[in-house]
């Protein structure tokens, strides 16, 4: 995402990362209890993903995670006047890019004279996904998270996947 907010920034499209809390806590990033850790995992997230995007913190109790559907990955695009213009459960940077470069074509459209008229649609994108990294993910936060996560979804853990 580094890359298209970079893109796109030069065209007045801003890009935040609105950090929540910890999807799979463990014993080195625990359940967030106080602001000031959650900034601290902020922080963190930063450094270690090379987050460059500005990042904002949703309240301890993720007020506006919970406003804008919950899921642990999601991309919203806003209008200037706060029209939703995309939502996805889950960041895919293509699918954000694809959507990014449609909108920018938009005011040429009106210029030739288009009629446009918004619609709505809903459909189903599939993205590559790494198990690997997202487990070496778990193991960053902690064997608890991984521990967790190996009992709630055992079906999902890699069998070439080290565990302690």
């Amino acid at each position: 995402m580094n890359a298209a907010a970079d893109r796109f920034a030069s065209q007045g499209i801003g890009s935040y990362f609105l950090y929540t809390n910890e999807a799979h806590p463990g014993e080195n990033y625990p359940p967030l209890t106080s602001m000031v850790q959650k900034f601290r995992h902020a922080t963190a997230l930063r450094d270690v993903y090379g987050v460059a995007r500005p990042i904002l913190v949703d309240s301890l109790d993720g007020a506006c995670h919970r406003a804008y559907g919950s899921m642990p990955n999601m991309t919203w695009i806003f209008s200037r006047t706060g029209t939703v213009l995309y939502k996805s459960d889950w960041t895919h940077v293509a699918s954000v890019v694809d959507m990014l470069e449609y909108l920018q074509k938009l005011p040429e459209r009106r210029k030739s004279g288009a009629r446009l008229s918004p619609f709505q649609v809903q459909r189903v994108e599939y993205r590559e996904s790494d198990g690997n990294a997202f487990y070496d993910g778990l193991a960053r936060n902690g064997q608890q998270a991984v521990d967790d996560f190996a009992r709630t979804f055992p079906q999902s853990v890699p069998k070439d996947w080290p565990r302690e």
